[in-house]
């Protein structure tokens, strides 16, 4: 692929997910927990843009101010997959940032995924899908549904993926003021730890619940304000280990009603449920 096919025009979108529901099964010898979700793709996305350097570094022009750049999940899967590969070719990378820092919406995750999936396209690596969920997994848990690129009953730490298909639907987004530390929240003693097992056959939407949020809504209590409201409308759950909550919709119509009766203080969004990534189609 030449430079010259290297279009800052390109965007390549980085997805949100939803966890429909998310259970702490237990814990292994090295401290991570054991979890039972389902990750539903949202189209509400972060968006990256590439150019090509000769000189092998790989440089985020967009740093957040709240990240040091070379701990940007976005760096690190460019360099990481550079020393996976054995390529020597690097790239300017700018980030759209859109999903919330802190928000259990997976938007960190979701960027390094982007760029494994980008970088492997336009680099001309063709490192099959299943190596990029292994090397992603090296970056992060929630990495590899990213790049697995469909709903997915996920086990384990959250790597263990089956596909699943979900109906149409849409979803209400709601963003409390706070960004949630993930390793708070599962380091929290009253977190429970021992949900029993479901198997992922017999799960359905509206099975289960998230035990991360009696955890989350304790310790901020903004989430438990923002999930009381928009459980006026529908069932509502937090996402992840937080901050964000939703609830779902069947027509697009009622998720923008309730949207336009967002009280002063409250933020939030609708997006469509997807069936794939956008970026599907890049890796086999």
């Amino acid at each position: 692929m030449s430079d010259a096919e290297w279009d800052w025009d390109s965007v390549y979108p980085a997805p949100a997910k939803l966890n429909l529901f998310l259970h702490v099964v237990g814990r292994r010898s090295d401290g991570y927990h054991l979890l039972q979700t389902v990750f539903r793709l949202i189209d509400r996305a972060d968006r990256i843009r590439f150019a090509p350097r000769e000189d092998g570094q790989i440089r985020l022009l967009t740093p957040l101010a709240e990240v040091p750049a070379d701990g940007d999940l976005t760096v690190r899967a460019a360099r990481l997959l550079q020393t996976e590969s054995g390529c020597r070719r690097g790239a300017d990378i700018v980030l759209d940032k859109r999903l919330p820092l802190g928000g259990g919406l997976g938007g960190g995750s979701s960027d390094a995924a982007t760029v494994l999936l980008a970088l492997n396209h336009l680099w001309r690596l063709g490192l099959a899908r299943e190596r990029l969920q292994q090397i992603g997994l090296a970056l992060g848990a929630d990495v590899p549904v990213f790049v697995f690129g469909r709903n997915a009953f996920a086990e384990g730490i959250g790597e263990a993926l089956q596909a699943v298909e979900l109906p149409a639907c849409w979803y209400v987004v709601l963003e409390p003021p706070v960004a949630v530390p993930t390793a708070a929240i599962f380091g929290a003693p009253e977190l429970r730890r021992d949900t029993p097992p479901i198997a992922a056959g017999s799960w359905q939407p509206g099975v289960g619940i998230n035990d991360l949020e009696a955890v989350a809504c304790a310790r901020f209590p903004s989430i438990a304000e923002h999930l009381a409201w928009l459980s006026r409308h529908a069932p509502a759950r937090m996402s992840g280990s937080g901050a964000c909550v939703f609830a779902g919709f069947a027509r697009r119509e009622e998720a923008d009603d309730v949207l336009r009766h967002l009280p002063a203080g409250i933020s939030g969004w609708t997006a469509a449920g997807l069936d794939r990534h956008p970026l599907h189609g890049l890796a086999a």
